[in-house]
Formats: C-alpha cells, structure tokens, sequence
C-alpha cells in the first residue's frame, strides 16, 4: 500500500520541468502539422496530448512501487524484452526500411524503446551484484554481454540510433560504478575495429545516410535533401523567429519529418535562436533535477538508475539537435519529450517517474 508520507520527497520541481517541455513539444507540434492535409486537422496533436496523459498516469503508477521492486523483476523484464525484440524480425511492422514495430492494433509497439529502460535497469542490478569485481575486466566483459544480446537484435531491425544510445548508457553506467577508463578504451578499440564488419551489414540507406554527412553535396535532391532543408529552416528563424504558425519549410512540406526527428528545425525556424534557448534552459534544468535525485540516492541502484537515464535523454538530445545542424548523421532518434511518438513519450515519462520514484525513497520513513 502506498504510503503517503512519501509524497513528501515528491521531486515536483522534476515533473513540472517536464511537463513545461511536454507542452513545448505540442505547440511546436501543432505548428509543424498545420500543412499536412488530413480530415483532422488536430490528429497528430490530439494523439500526443493523449499519450503524454497515458504517460503521466503512468509516472504516478511507477512511483506506487518501490524502485527496488525493479531490482526484482530485473531478469524477468530483460527476458520479456529479448521476445519482443525477437518476435519484431519476424512478425514486425515495415517502415522506412526497418522492422521495429510490432501491430497491437491499438497502437504500435516498439519493443527498442521500452529496451532502452530495460538495459538500464539491467545493467544497474549487474552492477550492484558485483560492485566489488568493477575493476574486473573479465566483469566488464560480463556486463557488455548483457548488453550486446539486445544490442544486436536491435541492429538487425535494423536501427541503428537506438544501438548507439545502449553504447552510451553501457559507459556512462560502468563508468560511474568505478569501471577503470582503460577497460572502456579497450571496448571502443574493439569496436573500431569491427567497423568494417558492421559497415557490411548496413542497409544501403544508412551507408548514404554516413556518407552524405560527410558530403551533404554528394545527393542533395534525396539523402542530402533532409539535411539541406533542415539548415535552410533553422538558419532562416535567425535570432526571434519567423512567428509561431508562419514557417514556411514545414508548412509548404518542404522539411521532411517536421513533427518526429527534424521538430528542433521547425522549432529554429519559427522561434529562432531564443526559442531553442529556452528549450536547452528546460532540458538543463531537467538533466540537473536527475542527477541530484541520483547524488541523494539511498543506495547503488538508485544512484545508476538515474545515471542511466540522464545518459539516455541527454545523449539523445544532443544527437537530434546535431542532426539538424547537420553535425551528426541522420539517425531517426527522437527528441525527447518533444518529437511526435507514443512509444518514446511513454518510455521518457516513464523514466522520469523512475527517477522520482528514487528520489521519493531516498530517506526511511519516520514513525
């Protein structure tokens, strides 16, 4: 039973931070489906204002259960998680050259999202079972296993963004547990090394994808032109913006995407430099409530859980914003709290309410 003295620790500081960025993203969100000719004018907003309300409920259901209940169920999650991810390669959803949906009917699923929360849980119970083997390099061998089992289902999808956003959280968390820096440069010289392994298994898109980054010019009419259309957006805001609703790039469909992995560029265009200003401030603030949350934690657990987390947003932003700057490659991940997606809002907000969830039992309740 949920015991109510706990709301005193409740991080509401956390949540309304969130829910400001929530709201951001629906208002740029209206602003870049306005020229999407559908029977609903409102579709694409009314469908996000639903999921972030879903996904609000579900922080406060995260928050009715002690974090540690995560800790428990850790292997049971990973396992559920491992079918979803196999079951996508042969009964998955096609889009956009990629098999990552699952069709509930409802909705779709996208088992590489929820997978994201489910290596971090992962890799904080592996972490806190043998917290005194870290400097191990066997041990760090251990948790990489764990790690690459996902990893790889999930880059054969294929989807790539997301398999990098697992590398990120694997050295953000071990490196935090006290993971010796050597132990993590051995791992990025394996993995340059098996470069020209996985560059054969990519699909011909994402091979274009890499090499247009280098070379914008080299196809501006096709993988280029997301890229071209991107920097003409954001350049064109300048300073203020051109006006909420007065963008041009998306409104004339002439920015691929405008409402999912290019929302920072109708957000540039239209609110300009202030407006992307103020969401950096917002997500500043947000990243700095979790890792205080983690600094407070109870225990280890706590502590790499919101490690994780933090990783996980803060890589992603920094790979979205790059991506429409065109100073990092298309990868199709979203922005967080931001870009249009069921899927990916439930499993941030779901995050969130896991963070507060450490932060709420950071103290023993006093009789």
């Amino acid at each position: 039973m949920f015991d109510r003295r706990l709301l005193r620790n409740f991080d509401w500081q956390l949540l309304l931070v969130t829910l400001i960025i929530c709201f951001y993203g629906l208002v740029v969100i209206g602003s870049a489906t306005q020229g999407i000719e559908l029977e609903d004018p409102y579709f694409f907003l009314r469908k996000q204002a639903a999921w972030i309300a879903i996904g609000i409920a579900g922080i406060f259901v995260v928050i009715s259960l002690d974090y540690i209940n995560f800790y428990n169920w850790c292997w049971y999650i990973y396992a559920c998680n491992l079918l979803f991810l196999g079951a996508v390669l042969f009964i998955g959803r096609e889009g956009g050259g990629a098999y990552r949906w699952i069709d509930l009917k409802v909705f779709d699923f996208q088992p590489s999202e929820l997978a994201k929360i489910v290596i971090i849980i992962t890799l904080a119970r592996l972490l806190v079972d043998h917290g005194d083997k870290v400097k191990n390099f066997f041990a760090s061998c251990y948790f990489l296993f764990f790690v690459a089992i996902p990893m790889f289902l999930i880059f054969l999808q294929p989807d790539l963004g997301t398999s990098l956003v697992f590398i990120v959280i694997f050295f953000s968390m071990l490196y935090i547990a006290g993971v010796p820096w050597k132990h993590l440069m051995i791992f990025i010289c394996c993995g340059l090394a098996a470069f020209p392994f996985l560059w054969s298994r990519l699909l011909p898109y994402q091979k274009m994808r890499l090499i247009v980054f280098f070379n914008p010019d080299l196809d501006p009419l096709e993988y280029g032109y997301q890229l071209k259309q991107s920097m003409i957006a954001i350049g064109s805001g300048g300073v203020t913006g051109k006006g909420l609703f007065e963008g041009t790039q998306a409104r004339l469909q002439f920015l691929p995407a405008q409402h999912t992995d290019f929302i920072f560029s109708v957000l540039g265009e239209e609110l300009g430099f202030l407006g992307a200003v103020v969401l950096f401030i917002l997500y500043f603030l947000l990243i700095y409530r979790i890792l205080k949350i983690g600094s407070f934690s109870k225990d280890r657990f706590g502590a790499l859980l919101c490690t994780g987390v933090a990783a996980m947003i803060v890589f992603q932003i920094l790979v979205n914003v790059g991506m429409t700057l065109s100073i990092m490659p298309v990868t199709g991940l979203p922005l967080p709290f931001m870009s249009y997606g069921g899927n990916s809002m439930l499993v941030n907000l779901f995050s969130i309410g896991m963070v507060i969830n450490v932060g709420m039992r950071r103290h023993k309740i006093q009789f």
